[in-house]
């Protein structure tokens, strides 16, 4: 594996990601479409669909939650809230079905933000009724 400026490449590679983009998003709904589209050859889009990719960089950081919360309504509304005012991005939520009036729930999202602050946040979302523990499992601090 290489990691090379598309300046650098012959064209065609270019055009084999946007048709690869176009067939993605639906606009084309065909190789043969969307190389068409792209203005090069099926058999060109064939030769390097598998071996050309369009590079990008993860932005922001992405950061996981563990928390027991309350069975009781608004207490997910809030925590989640709270991770909204804070910017976040939300990639994934799991709550599990309540034992004893407490579930388990874990959440991870991404923030884009360069003064995200975890130790504020994991304090408001501490302060919120209904929420027991909350802990950052994964990400920076």
């Amino acid at each position: 594996m290489l990691l090379v400026s598309a300046a650098a490449l012959p064209e065609v590679f270019q055009k084999v990601v946007e048709a690869k983009k176009l067939i993605a998003t639906g606009q084309a709904k065909t190789a043969s479409e969307a190389s068409r589209m792209c203005g090069i050859s099926r058999s060109a889009y064939y030769k390097y669909k598998d071996c050309v990719f369009e590079y990008t960089s993860p932005l922001g950081q992405t950061v996981s939650l563990q928390a027991s919360l309350r069975d009781k309504a608004g207490v997910l509304s809030q925590f989640l809230q709270t991770l909204y005012s804070h910017d976040a991005n939300l990639l994934t939520v799991n709550q599990g079905l309540p034992v004893n009036g407490i579930a388990s729930f874990s959440v991870s999202f991404r923030v884009l933000s360069d003064g995200f602050d975890a130790d504020n946040m994991l304090k408001e979302l501490s302060k919120i009724d209904g929420v027991l523990s909350v802990k950052q499992i994964h990400g920076e601090n």
